[in-house]
This record gives C-alpha cells, sequence and structure tokens, in this order.
C-alpha cells in the first residue's frame, strides 16, 4: 500500500460547492489509484447541516470537510472517517464492516449500498457548534497572537501607568467587582470590534443561500479573535501584578488609599490597568503594518480561492494552495 500526498487549491463554484475537477486531474497523474481523499478546511454544509463527508463512486473521491469534525480529538476523528469513506468507496469479497469508525453523532445519507454516492452528517443539535468550534481550532489563535505585537507593546506601555498612578489605585479600590468585571468585558469587546472593522473581516453573504455558511465564518473569526485578545488581557494583567507588586509599597499604598492593602487590591490595580492597556493596543494595532490578519481566517482564505478562480478565467492557471490527500492500494 502506497500513500501520495499533495497540496493545492481546491477552488469554489459560485454556489459555494467544491471544484473537483483538480482532484480528478491529479488522479490522473498516477496509474490506476484506488482512492482519492480530499481533505478540506472548507466548512461544508447542504440543508442547513454540517457535511463531513461526501463519497463520489464514479471518480473514485471522498472529501472531507475538516472543521465540521470539531476542535477536539480532532485528529483520531478525522482517520476514522477516512477510513469508513474507503470501506465504503471499496467493497471487497470480504466482509468490511465500517461501523467500528462511525460515531453516534454522525449520520450517513440512505445510501446504504456499498460503492453507492453518500454523505455524512452532522447531528443537527451540536453540529453548528461543533463547526464553529473545529474553524477556530483551524484559524489556529496561538498563531495569531504573535502577530499582534504592536497591539502587545501599546498594550504594555499603556497598562505600566497604573502601576504609578495614584489615581488608579484610588479608583481600582472603590470599584466593585462586578463593575472591573464588566470593564474588562467591554475593552476585549471593544478591541475584538476594532480588529474586525480595522481589517475589515467582516463577510456579508452575496446571496441568501450562503448566509448560514458566512455567518459560520463570521462566528469563527469572532472567537478566534476573541481567544487571542482574553490571552493577550490575561498576560497583561498577570505583567502588571508582578510589577506592582515589586514597584508598589504597601505602607505607602496605604497613605494614599486610606487602607491596607491585601493581594486583592493589587489584582484590582492590574485588572483596571490591563483594560486600558487593551483599548490602547487596540489603537496600536491600526499603526502597524506588519499585522495582516485577513489570511488567518477562513471567510478571507474563501475570498482568495475566488480570486484565484477569477484570475484563471481571464489570464490562464495560477499556482494555489489547499489539502487534500491521495491513498492508493
Amino acid at each position: 500500500m502506497e500513500l501520495h500526498t499533495r497540496t493545492a487549491m481546491l477552488r469554489l463554484r459560485p454556489d459555494n460547492s467544491l471544484d473537483l475537477s483538480d482532484a480528478v486531474q491529479l488522479a490522473e497523474e498516477y496509474e490506476r489509484p484506488d482512492v482519492v481523499l480530499l481533505l478540506t478546511e472548507i466548512p461544508r454544509l447542504t440543508d442547513g447541516r454540517p457535511l463531513i463527508a461526501e463519497i463520489f463512486p464514479d471518480e473514485q473521491v471522498a472529501v472531507i470537510s475538516c472543521p465540521t469534525l470539531g476542535a477536539f480529538a480532532s485528529r483520531r476523528r478525522i482517520l476514522d472517517t477516512l477510513m469508513d469513506c474507503i470501506l465504503r468507496m471499496k467493497p471487497t469479497g470480504e466482509p468490511r464492516d465500517p461501523s467500528p469508525f462511525g460515531r453516534s453523532w454522525l449520520h450517513w445519507s440512505d445510501a446504504e449500498e456499498a460503492g453507492a454516492h453518500s454523505t455524512l452528517h452532522a447531528n443537527p443539535a451540536v453540529g453548528g457548534v461543533r463547526t464553529v468550534l473545529g474553524m477556530v481550532a483551524g484559524n489556529e489563535p496561538r498563531k495569531t497572537a504573535p502577530r499582534l505585537s504592536s497591539a502587545l507593546a501599546a498594550a504594555s506601555a499603556t497598562g505600566a501607568f497604573g502601576i504609578f498612578y495614584s489615581s488608579i489605585w484610588a479608583m481600582s479600590t472603590y470599584l466593585s467587582t462586578p463593575r472591573l468585571l464588566s470593564i474588562g468585558v467591554l475593552a476585549i469587546g471593544a478591541m475584538v470590534v476594532w480588529l474586525i472593522v480595522s481589517n475589515a473581516l467582516w463577510d456579508s453573504p452575496k446571496r441568501s443561500s450562503l448566509a448560514r455558511v458566512v455567518l459560520l465564518y463570521n462566528l469563527s473569526t469572532v472567537m478566534t479573535l476573541l481567544v487571542c485578545v482574553v490571552a493577550l488581557y490575561l498576560a497583561l494583567v498577570l505583567l502588571i501584578l508582578a510589577g506592582g507588586l515589586i514597584a508598589i509599597s504597601p505602607d505607602y499604598m496605604a497613605t494614599i488609599i486610606g487602607e491596607t492593602p491585601t493581594f486583592a487590591t493589587y489584582l484590582d490595580i492590574a485588572w483596571l490597568s490591563a483594560a486600558m492597556g487593551v483599548v490602547a493596543g487596540a489603537l496600536g494595532s491600526s499603526f502597524d503594518r506588519e499585522t495582516n490578519l485577513r489570511t488567518l481566517t477562513h471567510g478571507q482564505r474563501e475570498r482568495q480561492r475566488r480570486y484565484t478562480e477569477e484570475n484563471e478565467r481571464d489570464s490562464g492557471p495560477v499556482a494555489t494552495s489547499a489539502n487534500h490527500d491521495r491513498q492508493s492500494t
């Protein structure tokens, strides 16, 4: 058994379906391939339900949409789905039961005959949530966060003022815990909105039929940025808290706030200062030309696929990239 892997762009048709001509063409480069397996990051929907896999027996092609399998244990789920597709496309004289590779929340279409065209859908109740989480994982927030270096620098510089300005000490002391939490939530929300607006990351459906999938794109974008900004905020809180514990004398703080400071007092100062820093960081990200979040979201990568297809119509083939795997036995 031999396994060959290749990478290429999977173009999208105007109806948001995949163009499989590239997969068929690639299969012709090999001598009688048994199975062509495509792994794509594109979230696929049919009738509003997440489409995990689809089998095309005539072309011996199976398409697996990785985001629809969720964000946790996705590697194992992908392998099980690949094996499930292979057993359904390549029937033999031996009994080959694909059920061990299934999941309780996965449902194949009514086509039970081996080798027939069929589709695998997720449970409608949780499929949408699972797909969004899978898209967030595909956006790789850990790689997105370092691109906010200018935002982190501006946030750190502004947040550091909380260590040295006594008015911030007094304000954080007299603010209630719910109010402090609300300030933090508002600061995080403001930065997420600013990043989306300044980088034009919000997509609008051109057709009503695409509204559901575009909504998934937008939700994954918001959640990806939310994870990054929350991580930035918590990092700021820890840094400012450490700086405050080192730089601010408890006796001196007591003369300013009129009471003996505790660890919670230092934490309140760090929380309020981090909120100020995050707002400043949102503005700072606008002045960093190296900050490019557009290529890190599913919606923007879909635009690139459409742009590539339009260029091919106008000027011929161009180089592209996305994932698909081929297995021959």
